[in-house]
């Protein structure tokens, strides 16, 4: 029996992070992964193939739409769905493989198959062959991660109706996609498709697109993907689901309580995601899961039972990959006897749809349930230099504020590379900075990053300079 300090389970975005810090900080550390590739959910069907994709669009959409007007003149422009998808593959191939080198290169035992619980210092590895391994182990990290939540009347057959996973790899742009759910996954593999000529039924329960975020984000996200030609509608309740054979036909109830019927090709139901505990056999370790199928963990991330802690996807808080990376060096170094710190409302959330959606803090939603006074100050990108060199005029930054200390309680971002700017606003509110001491930093021209400077400024004392 192989013995290790620690046993990660699971090797996702948190899985594999938590390994490489564990091995970093001297303790021999296996993981066990149980498809053929490493990364999870987030590098082989998630994140990083769904941006792959959403590049690809993006270049075809500008190419049919802007090019023309920067002076580039293309005949003949045709979408190669299979090129397009086989580029998607070799990201994916490139990402996992460079995971695969960290775990040699920090000498990371890696173990292929389900792991499972023979108590709580034993973890069974079950091969595809039906062989069985046991590890001994001091500690362990479950990092199981998630997977798509599948609706009582609309049941994934993998042809028709689709969860994210089957929207990766289809061989066809659809003609008509009905989407159910209007959040990130949803958006962002409509906004694919849309952009390479498919027609886009947005059904979303909610009267928000993005509900999570905050609300002047969701109104500036209709209005991009009504302008994009998506067909968005709010406060729908979807039904029934059926697959006809070449067409798949969703019933609904309006927002004003009629009930209606679609056709489209293919139905992707993105209503969220479920933690994915299934074959651990918790129970043999003295584990279980709560009514949301989350695994119960104290501040440290430990669960229950002294030696395992749990990460990610499989316990509370967002699901989002980055907040599982902190969470794994968190873990990794709670077992070390140091003392690190996660700081849950800074971790960002982003959507990465175009323009971008990103937002760190409180949300206005939130500060007004919670009775705090605050005050705001926003900026368009329409009034940027660069903005319009780029031609990307969509969006705005949206700046929340204290309104007495004027300490940044909130930074919203909708329009071009949000997902990269937002970064500036977690390091702003880590160090607890005012709007004033960012509107005082000099911000350089011409960027998108001074439409942050300008929103801090109207968020100061109502003075942005160029509005």
């Amino acid at each position: 029996m192989s013995k290790y300090d620690v046993t990660v389970i699971g090797s996702g975005p948190g899985g594999y992070v938590a390994a490489i810090r564990c091995a970093q900080l001297g303790m021999k550390t296996a993981i066990i992964e149980k498809y053929n590739t490493l990364g999870g959910t987030c590098l082989n069907v998630g994140c990083i193939p769904s941006k792959a994709l959403l590049d690809s669009s993006e270049h075809y959409h500008n190419a049919e739409t802007t090019f023309k007007e920067h002076g580039i003149n293309l005949s003949n422009l045709k979408v190669d769905i299979k090129q397009m998808i086989n580029r998607k593959a070799d990201v994916v191939k490139q990402n996992v493989d460079g995971i695969a080198f960290l775990m040699k290169k920090n000498k990371i035992d890696v173990h292929t198959g389900v792991g499972s619980f023979k108590d709580k210092n034993t973890v069974v590895v079950t091969k595809s062959d039906g062989k069985t391994e046991e590890l001994s182990t001091d500690k362990v990290i479950i990092a199981t991660g998630s997977k798509p939540i599948e609706l009582p009347f609309a049941k994934f057959d993998k042809k028709r109706i689709i969860s994210s996973t089957e929207a990766l790899e289809l061989k066809e742009v659809p003609k008509h996609m009905i989407l159910i759910g209007g959040g990130v996954i949803g958006l962002e593999l409509g906004s694919v498709y849309k952009r390479i000529g498919a027609d886009v039924t947005v059904l979303e329960f909610a009267d928000s697109l993005i509900p999570t975020m905050d609300g002047s984000m969701g109104k500036e996200m209709k209005k991009s993907m009504k302008k994009l030609g998506m067909d968005v509608k709010l406060k729908h309740k979807v039904t029934k689901v059926e697959n006809k054979g070449k067409e798949v036909e969703v019933t609904f109830e309006t927002d004003k309580g009629k009930e209606e019927t679609i056709k489209g090709d293919y139905c992707l139901v993105a209503v969220g995601r479920k933690p994915y505990t299934d074959g651990l056999n918790l129970e043999a370790a003295g584990l279980k899961t709560d009514d949301k199928g989350k695994i119960s963990v104290d501040d440290n991330l430990k669960t229950e039972v002294d030696n395992i802690y749990a990460i990610g996807d499989v316990v509370r808080g967002a699901m989002l990959a980055h907040k599982a990376e902190e969470e794994g060096v968190f873990v990794a170094e709670t077992m070390a006897g140091q003392k690190p710190h996660i700081h849950y409302k800074l971790i960002p959330n982003v959507v990465y749809t175009w323009p971008e959606v990103a937002g760190v803090g409180y949300t206005e939603e939130e500060l007004k349930d919670e009775g705090k006074k605050y005050k705001t100050g926003s900026f368009p990108y329409k009034a940027l230099g660069r903005a319009r060199a780029s031609m990307d005029l969509e969006g705005l930054v949206k700046v929340i504020a204290d309104k007495n200390t004027d300490e940044i309680l909130g930074i919203h971002i909708i329009g071009a590379r949000a997902a990269d700017m937002i970064a500036a606003g977690v390091t702003a509110m880590e160090y607890r900075a005012s709007a004033e001491d960012v509107s005082r930093m000099s911000h350089a021209h011409p960027t998108y990053m001074e439409a942050v400077k300008e929103a801090c400024l109207a968020a100061t004392d109502n003075r942005p300079i160029h509005m």
